[in-house]
């Protein structure tokens, strides 16, 4: 009896822990001209409101990320490469991610339910 009491609190204790894993979103632009936002190798256009880990790889000094939305305006800069992580808490809305110097094309956007 005491075996299954130890399991079953056991079992309550890591649940809130699994439940509590933040979702990655990878950001990625360059080399080329080409800027893209992944949860996995699926594209991201669509996400429900709450706390998501950005890692953004900037591969190009050429280029930057840039992601706007309701309450978000964060971005790698350009002249630097490397990796960056941000932890954003997404709101319902539309949010948009470019390469400044490169708006025109270089672009995407997710909706956040």
């Amino acid at each position: 009896m005491k075996f299954i009491a130890l399991a079953v609190l056991a079992a309550a204790l890591a649940a809130p822990a699994a439940f509590a894993r933040t979702p990655t979103l990878n950001g990625v632009d360059g080399p080329g001209y080409t800027i893209t936002l992944k949860q996995g190798t699926k594209k991201v256009s669509k996400l429900k409101a709450g706390t998501y880990i950005f890692k953004i790889s900037d591969k190009s000094s050429q280029h930057n990320f840039h992601l706007t939305g309701p309450g978000v305006n964060k971005k790698t800069s350009v002249g630097k490469t490397g990796t960056f992580t941000w932890k954003l808490k997404l709101k319902k809305g539309t949010y948009k991610f470019v390469c400044d110097p490169h708006a025109s094309f270089m672009k995407g956007s997710f909706k956040v339910t």
